[in-house]
């Protein structure tokens, strides 16, 4: 399909080695990355390309697809419109996030939770500089738009419209009738203190372990610079797909 439309396939060493093929000297310098999976896979195609303008689309072959433009079977013509540049791209707000061990950035959460199975801790969260109090609870979630319908979405956290500069905080069970997500704009940055005595926190960036919170450990959270870049079939709206993976 590609070499019918004059198109060039550039392939990662990892992908390369999957199939065969020799690896690009440098697949930055492709005009977009096609992705074949799920959401899981294309958010970690959106961090992957994080920074060198590289959008991003995405085939779904998993299981909600709400990342993905088309399903596995409008991958043909679904393509063929992509490689003759009929689509657009959506710059999506990252997260930066410094924590003990360093710093991070995240495409679609960073979420601080009890590093032990059926332990709660008790968070303390610092808001655009003000003290928002402690709440014993099981961990926070720190969401972009692209992550709202994740991990957020599923403890009862606010979905953010795409075009939103914005970060949604999510309690994960608190334990508090009061406890309530909130929507915060730039310059609102968090800090997430663990106050738990005896338990660790673990900090996770879009899934994966990257530090521990100790007592009276902190990690820092904020909208960063850098956007993700996701490709869209002007059809495939944010209203379309919503309703298409979660509300019918």
């Amino acid at each position: 399909m590609a070499q019918e439309h004059g198109v060039k396939l550039l392939f990662p060493a990892d992908e390369a080695e999957k199939h065969g093929v020799e690896p690009a000297a440098d697949p930055t310098r492709a005009d977009i990355a096609v992705v074949l999976g799920g959401d899981g896979t294309v958010l970690r195609a959106l961090a992957r390309f994080l920074g060198t303008g590289v959008p991003v689309i995405g085939v779904n072959f998993g299981r909600v697809g709400f990342l993905s433009s088309m399903g596995r079977r409008e991958l043909e013509e679904g393509m063929g419109r992509v490689f003759a540049g009929e689509y657009d791209v959506v710059a999506l707000p990252t997260l930066e996030l410094e924590h003990p061990d360093g710093g991070s950035r995240a495409v679609n959460d960073v979420v601080v939770a009890s590093a032990e199975l059926g332990r709660m801790i008790e968070l303390e969260l610092v808001v655009g500089g003000e003290e928002l109090g402690r709440q014993p609870c099981d961990g926070i979630i720190c969401s972009t738009p692209s992550g709202s319908t994740a991990y957020n979405l599923s403890n009862g956290g606010p979905v953010l419209f795409w075009g939103l500069e914005a970060m949604a905080l999510t309690y994960v069970a608190a334990h508090s009738l009061r406890a309530r997500p909130l929507v915060l704009p730039p310059g609102a940055d968090v800090i997430v203190w663990n106050r738990t005595v005896g338990v660790e926190a673990g900090v996770l960036v879009d899934g994966h372990r990257v530090s521990t919170l100790g007592k009276a450990e902190r990690a820092v959270v904020r909208i960063g610079a850098e956007r993700s870049l996701l490709a869209t079939l002007p059809e495939a709206t944010f209203v379309r797909r919503y309703r298409q993976s979660f509300a019918s």
